[in-house]
């Protein structure tokens, strides 16, 4: 039996792929490359390379792999400005692509899919922790693409009997603990990733966007997910459902968040460099906490993130000391 991984090449789903393999699951790839990297897969995976939008392509995938036990799903747009800039082309890739997912699963008979949600769909609450039950109201079209798409899955999950199970990260960051893959993205816009591309001279300074937040050191508080404890939710996840577990949505987080200071100050520590650092303005829109409620997945999964910011840190400065450019 075959897990199928959408988008197995990029950041998150390269590493979904290798948890998989280690867990000894059968695993086949799904990748057009726009933003995926070839060489984050291994060489003994069965791959496909084409577009989930092309309805051909994809029966063509299911059809080759007929043992499909279940999917995962990691392949849509995922860059806020971007979608700000170029929201049809989110609707399009991101919508579009799980439509054409969810009618190529129905028509062969597969059950069940994890999906990579997002807290982009919460938008900005007025408290924080974060719950499941907090109102979602995205306020990009990337986030308000991904909450189509989780309604989506219900609806389908409604009518039929496929499952699902949405997983909304925070700020997920890290990579492999060997140091073989990692993050890599042509425009980074991620907090670690550009203070670690500074510790190696790429960039002359780190900007803190914003020191006045309501924050004990001024600066915005968000919630860190180690990449591992991330996907090892997604595959306790693909297991409930195969247990007969009913469709749902859980937040992934650690639940203790650290400030933009505190990961800078981290990783200053983890590197062994002074990091030049500097303050900007305000973001528009940054909330001063994001912080994830995760208890229902422990509550239902028995899922809890391990991994606290250090680790992290460690480990990305691993992969990006190992691959200063990239793949």
């Amino acid at each position: 039996m075959t897990v199928l991984v959408l988008g197995g090449a990029g950041y998150v789903g390269s590493h979904a792929v290798s948890m998989l393999m280690e867990k000894g699951y059968d695993v086949a790839v799904v990748d057009n490359f726009v933003t995926g990297h070839r060489q984050a897969i291994p060489e003994n995976v069965r791959l496909y390379e084409g577009d989930v939008l092309d309805r051909e392509f994809l029966s063509h995938v299911f059809s080759s792999e007929n043992n499909i036990e279940g999917i995962m799903h990691f392949c849509a747009y995922s860059l806020v400005g971007e979608s700000m800039v170029n929201p049809m082309m989110y609707f399009d890739n991101n919508v579009g692509g799980c439509i054409s997912i969810l009618e190529t699963m129905q028509a062969f008979d597969v059950k069940h899919i994890v999906f990579s949600s997002t807290a982009a769909t919460f938008g900005v609450p007025e408290s924080s922790p974060i719950s499941e039950l907090t109102p979602q109201n995205p306020i990009n079209p990337y986030g308000e693409s991904k909450l189509i798409m989780e309604k989506m899955m219900k609806w389908q999950s409604t009518a039929t009997d496929m499952t699902y199970v949405a997983l909304r990260y925070f700020n997920v960051a890290g990579a492999k603990g060997d140091g073989s893959i990692g993050e890599a993205h042509k425009n980074e816009t991620h907090l670690i990733p550009i203070i670690l591309q500074t510790a190696l001279g790429q960039r002359d300074v780190i900007t803190i966007y914003g020191d006045d937040y309501q924050t004990p050191d001024g600066t915005c508080i968000r919630d860190y997910i180690d990449m591992e404890d991330l996907i090892d939710a997604h595959i306790k996840a693909l297991e409930y459902l195969k247990a007969g577990g009913q469709s749902d949505a859980f937040n992934l987080g650690s639940s203790k968040g650290y400030s933009n200071l505190e990961v800078l100050e981290t990783a200053r520590k983890v590197t062994g460099c002074d990091i030049p650092s500097q303050i900007g303005e305000r973001r528009p829109g940054d909330p001063d906490a994001l912080v994830a409620d995760a208890s229902k997945a422990g509550q239902v999964l028995g899922w809890s993130a391990k991994h606290d910011i250090e680790h992290i840190i460690t480990n990305a400065w691993q992969w990006h000391k190992n691959h200063p450019t990239g793949y």
